[in-house]
């Protein structure tokens, strides 16, 4: 019997409507969907009637779970790993469970979708022919300007992820290490709410420092300041 296939399948960061065609192709035919967090994947299979069994792959289950979902594959079943938005494997689950396929020798396809980094960057207004792309900045403070210290000579922008709660404190750090560069904070992206806020590190900070954000959040900045359009 031929291993089935392992999907990783992109889904909306926001809005629900920006899932591709082949995505609900694949998660409707799909033997099991490998989700990062089962009610809000029910929420997307729901709306577009993907009634498959759904099972929990996240970062504190995925070894655990992976040999479960390679046994199934070798079976012949098709599994399609999602996360909770966007790409999976990108600042989420997946990779184990992906490492582990391909060791076997099973099929993986990727089904591309929307992702917050090339959103946020596009919309940031910044040149986008490269870019660097950092997860998460470090939590503590030592770290966090450490981290900061090491882009100080990037002159591409850099793409990372940000909390709500932490946001205040990562521009004041920003402000701090690299001083006053061009900073574009996207917020809630593709959602009711989306908002943009550019401009200097002290501009942006201004605006959430009496209004404290809410929501899925992206930061886009520029460590060496920004060079002239060719």
């Amino acid at each position: 019997m031929d291993p089935g296939t392992l999907f990783i399948v992109g889904t909306p960061i926001g809005n629900l409507r920006d899932i591709t065609l082949r995505a609900i192709e694949v998660l409707k035919s799909a033997s099991v969907i490998a989700a990062e967090d089962t009610r809000r994947t029910k929420i997307l299979c729901q709306r577009y009637g993907m009634d498959r069994p759904l099972v929990s792959l996240n970062e504190h289950n995925e070894r655990n779970r992976a040999p479960e979902l390679i046994l199934r594959l070798r079976a012949g079943e098709s599994v399609a790993l999602v996360t909770d938005a966007g790409m999976p494997v990108v600042s989420d689950p997946g990779a184990y469970l992906i490492e582990q396929a391909q060791a076997a020798g099973i099929p993986v396809a990727v089904i591309p979708g929307p992702s917050a980094v090339t959103a946020a960057l596009a919309v940031s207004g910044f040149r986008g022919e490269r870019f660097r792309f950092e997860g998460f900045p470090p939590r503590k403070d030592k770290a966090l300007k450490a981290w900061l210290a090491s882009l100080a000579r990037e002159e591409t922008p850099v793409v990372c992820f940000e909390s709500p709660f932490r946001l205040v404190k990562t521009l004041k750090a920003v402000r701090e290490v690299l001083g006053e560069i061009p900073v574009a904070v996207a917020r809630e992206l593709t959602k009711l709410h989306e908002e943009v806020t550019r401009g200097s590190t002290s501009e942006v900070l201004a605006r959430y420092t009496d209004r404290h954000p809410k929501g899925e959040i992206t930061v886009v900045f520029l460590p060496g300041g920004e060079k002239p359009s060719n």
